[in-house]
């Protein structure tokens, strides 16, 4: 049984031979089938970023790995500027622009690939969207003071995440009594608000924010019960590459988690995400075509 969509994106919903319903959203002039899983590639341009720190803080190193991303068949290649590992202190506004904004201009111009900005910054997002990118990646669902206006404004896709706490807090013991329905409600409620701002309901994504301020039980609580949240009817973007949560699991180093996050990953696309966040591209991809052409076949 399919889930139903958001009255808004009903109309971006076109029965395929009985099979499964083709869910397209625009990005900037890009048109992604989003019932098909897409890989999106993570661009670090920090000096302290959990897994790539410091390797594409400058723009012409960025691109070189955008480009191979791309290659690897990235149909997202996601340009985050302030580092939100665990512990992580924020960085200023402009600080953030002069990282990002080059890399955004360079990668929109160069590349057949949407280009998405990891950011919670209202000032950044408007930048980077007169620059070229196609989807706001926002960590704390547009809950800065004229985030959602801006978003509206721009008029491109927006993925609204869960988190509990900030970067520097969020891992201190965090607590929930039912993880699923807490993280469903608060996606709910982070909706509303950007549609009371203007941003339309087919321009919206969802993220469970694996890692932002749950333990390890509740990540794998959230990732066992996927179509529960998919059951909102806006297309998921998942992020478990490389996590610790997979190190806790495998007692690999973040380094050595491809593995792991190949099933997390593989767990996530059977279970409907749209979006897969990663590291690895390439290895990415193969899995996902797998689960597509068994998906297909059923």
């Amino acid at each position: 049984m399919q889930s139903p969509a958001p009255p808004g994106f009903r109309a971006a919903l076109v029965f395929v031979s009985q099979k499964r319903f083709v869910m397209k959203m625009n990005f900037a002039g890009r048109e992604l089938d989003l019932s098909r899983c897409q890989v999106m590639g993570v661009l670090n341009v920090t000096p302290d970023s959990f897994s790539d720190g410091g390797r594409f803080n400058r723009p012409d190193a960025a691109l070189v790995r955008a480009r191979q991303m791309v290659a690897d068949g990235a149909s997202f290649i996601d340009i985050g500027g302030e580092s939100t590992r665990p512990g992580a202190a924020p960085v200023s506004v402009q600080e953030e622009l002069d990282r990002v904004c080059p890399v955004v201009e360079l990668a929109a111009r160069e590349l057949d690939v949407v280009v998405s900005v990891d950011t919670s910054a209202p000032e950044v997002m408007a930048e980077t969207a007169k620059l070229g990118a196609g989807l706001i990646n926002d960590i704390r669902a547009l809950q800065r003071e004229g985030a959602p206006e801006v978003v509206a404004r721009a008029g491109i896709p927006v993925c609204v995440m869960h988190i509990q706490g900030e970067p520097d807090t969020m891992q201190d013991r965090p607590e929930y009594q039912d993880v699923c329905r807490e993280v469903s409600a608060f996606l709910e409620e982070r909706v509303r608000a950007a549609g009371l701002a203007g941003v339309r309901s087919d321009r919206i994504l969802l993220d469970p924010g694996f890692g932002f301020g749950k333990s390890l039980d509740h990540n794998l609580q959230l990732l066992a019960s996927l179509e529960y949240l998919r059951s909102l009817g806006y297309p998921l973007l998942v992020g478990v590459s490389r996590k610790s949560m997979l190190g806790h699991i495998t007692g690999r180093g973040v380094n050595e988690r491809l593995p792991a996050s190949l099933a997390a990953a593989t767990i996530a696309a059977m279970k409907g995400a749209g979006i897969i966040r990663v590291h690895d591209v390439a290895e990415t991809v193969d899995a996902v075509r797998v689960v597509t052409a068994v998906k297909e076949a059923g």
